[in-house]
């Protein structure tokens, strides 16, 4: 089974590169987002033509995650327990909650998409709300992995933090910014302590997942690396390798994230139609 995750910068305006690029690199489960629309504005249509279902969380035109699958998708969860919002606060005093977390159970992996909350700047609330979140994404993962004990999991994403000085292109710009502060690499490395593996460093596989459009950072090669899948030890012994797909930042109209992509060795449906050779 081969799996993905992509930060794809509006679907709508990028559903045909993102659909060749499922066909092309031949991709069982593509977690998407920042998909930029509500459920219904998704553009379904294109990825069931390509054979793929899709199950799409957004509320308003910012934010937004969703799957695409051509195997079962089963166990849908939107958001997670105990996970904060943010914004104007509603009457009754609670904060609306943002369209950043979709899980799904496919193939008997538990596969999470997540948009974690840039933080913007140090100073601003939204930093704040991002250690929170991440701070409750982490307990509602123990509790998950308490209840299904044994279950591959993976948690996929835009994680916005770079874990390593080296994996911003020159850590003196980012003095005082964030993606990088202590806090953040903190929050992202609990998850580590809690015995989740990065498929792809695990592996070796260098490389950044992100270039800012301004400043010609894709050709200089000034990137980031925020994007990862984190898999729990169960998930990662299905691992049997992975890549960053940079050449999709190249070309017209890209996304500024590329595609991580890993490979499984887990029997799927697909399978089941597969010639059998003697």
């Amino acid at each position: 089974m081969r799996i993905a995750t992509w930060n794809v910068n509006s679907i709508r305006t990028r559903k045909h590169r993102v659909v060749d690029f499922l066909q092309r690199a031949d991709i069982d489960v593509l977690a998407m987002q920042e998909i930029k629309c509500k459920p219904e504005q998704f553009p379904y249509e294109e990825f069931e033509q390509a054979g793929y279902e899709v199950i799409a969380h957004g509320v308003n035109q910012w934010n937004g995650v969703a799957f695409a699958s051509r195997l079962p998708i089963d166990d849908v969860e939107e958001g997670f327990a105990g996970m904060p919002g943010f914004g104007k606060p509603a009457a009754d005093g609670s904060l609306p909650l943002e369209a950043r977390a979709l899980a799904a159970t496919i193939e008997g992996v538990r596969l999470y998409s997540l948009y974690v909350p840039n933080g913007r700047e140090i100073e601003h609330p939204h930093y704040e709300y991002k250690l929170a979140w991440l701070a409750a994404l982490r307990e509602h993962l123990r509790d998950r992995r308490r209840s299904h004990f044994g279950e591959p999991l993976a948690i996929m994403g835009d994680f916005n933090i770079a874990p390593l000085d080296t994996d911003v292109w020159d850590i003196d710009f980012f003095a005082g910014r964030t993606h990088v502060t202590a806090p953040e690499r903190a929050a992202f490395n609990a998850f580590l302590d809690d015995g989740f593996i990065d498929a792809a460093r695990s592996r070796d596989i260098p490389g950044y997942t992100y270039w800012d459009y301004q400043q010609l950072r894709f050709p200089k090669n000034e990137g980031m690396r925020i994007d990862f899948i984190l898999g729990t030890p169960e998930f990662d012994e299905l691992v049997l390798g992975a890549s960053i797909e940079r050449d999709e930042r190249r070309g017209e109209g890209p996304s500024d994230h590329v595609p991580v992509v890993v490979d499984l060795d887990a029997q799927t449906a697909l399978d089941d139609d597969a010639p059998m050779i003697f």
